[in-house]
């Protein structure tokens, strides 16, 4: 079986990371998902069976997993499912549920967070960069500006409605022209 979902709840035990005999690094974690519904009854929230999942993550993904996630932390996991039937040397049998991360975040409902871009290939760095400073028109040192280049509008703090979301910058007249929406 092999179906793609994305699944919510929070880590169940540290990160365990190693590498293949061919330098594939792969990381692993068991996550842990509750449903919570309201008892109208008793007027309380009641916890619901936790359903768990073995959660591995490959290449650079299982890099950035390793150096970000702690036990406890509060992820969102989009990826392949896979079921598994098993049976060990005793005989026992049991179903492995597991998921093939495609994607790992933090689940932003439980609290903050901030975003590192690592530089490299495909991360888009170079691109809004070399935009930045192939634009002439209107130098500034502020860190949206590469960001302004590359959508042709102004996405900081300094644009006409004070907010940074695309339809803000959509309502002016200069930027509406150049946006890519």
């Amino acid at each position: 079986m092999s179906e793609t979902i994305t699944v919510r709840g929070f880590l169940g035990g540290e990160v365990e990371e190693f590498t293949t005999l061919q330098g594939l690094p792969i990381s692993n974690f068991r996550l842990g998902c509750t449903p919570r519904r309201y008892d109208r009854k008793s007027e309380q929230w009641v916890n619901g069976d936790t359903n768990w999942y073995t959660v591995s993550a490959f290449r650079q993904l299982a890099q950035n997993v390793k150096s970000s996630l702690n036990k406890g932390d509060p992820v969102l996991v989009t990826g392949r499912l896979r079921v598994r039937q098993w049976e060990n040397d005793k005989g026992q049998r049991g179903t492995s549920v597991e998921i093939d991360a495609e994607a790992i975040g933090y689940d932003l409902t439980f609290g903050s967070g901030s975003f590192t871009r690592l530089g490299g290939s495909g991360s888009g760095e170079e691109n809004a960069r070399g935009a930045a400073e192939s634009n002439t028109d209107s130098p500034s040192d502020s860190p949206s500006s590469a960001a302004d280049s590359v959508w042709g509008g102004s996405t900081g703090p300094s644009s006409s409605s004070g907010t940074q979301n695309g339809a803000a910058r959509a309502e002016t007249a200069d930027s509406a022209e150049k946006a890519p929406f």
